[in-house]
């Protein structure tokens, strides 16, 4: 399997991760997004949204989307709970990473840290519903060690991409204990750096 992906995407590392948390072979294709190397007329003709991550498959099948990508691989593992209605429960946290958290959390960190841009010159709205975001999570995590039951699974994969380096962003972690407790226990999980 190929994995195409930048290094600083949370929705890169996530596919990364997951692979290596699952001990699947792949080979990590950097793809500079800031070059515009998915942007390409090689690249866009193995994803014509010219997005990464995408992966090819090992049977040659190309397959785009990150929380599409991560529930494709970790299919029958442990990373994805048995029960259906758990089940639905992952993937209504997925959902919600990427409407709800990725657009705000994920935007202001690529603002700060990669275009230049002082926290304070970031539009109100942005923070506003960043901060919303972490609050949910952290309303979500008073009741288990996890999004989802007591074992991490691909909910926590795919929302502390982003989530761990929201201080990137200009978001103080620190206003959400529960929070910061989950980052530790999720990177413990999947052994990330």
């Amino acid at each position: 399997m190929r994995i195409y992906g930048d290094s600083i995407s949370g929705n890169c590392l996530k596919v990364r991760w997951v692979a290596e948390y699952l001990r699947l072979p792949f080979d990590w294709v950097e793809t500079d997004i800031l070059k515009g190397e998915s942007r390409t007329a090689e690249f866009l003709a193995l994803n014509p949204a010219g997005q990464v991550p995408m992966v090819i498959l090992d049977d040659g099948r190309p397959l785009a989307q990150s929380n599409a990508i991560i529930l494709h691989l970790a299919e029958r593992s442990d990373l994805v709970p048995a029960d259906a209605y758990d089940r639905a429960r992952m993937l209504e946290w997925m959902f919600w990473e990427q409407y709800s958290h990725e657009p705000y959390v994920a935007v202001a960190r690529f603002h700060v840290r990669y275009a230049g841009k002082a926290v304070a010159e970031l539009e109100p709205r942005l923070v506003e519903r960043g901060n919303g975001a972490l609050q949910r999570l952290e309303d979500g995590l008073t009741a288990s060690s996890f999004l989802v039951g007591e074992a991490v699974g691909l909910a926590d994969v795919a929302l502390v991409a982003y989530t761990r380096v929201a201080h990137e962003g200009g978001f103080d972690l620190g206003l959400y204990p529960k929070v910061g407790a989950w980052v530790k226990r999720v990177e413990a999980a999947l052994k990330i750096a």
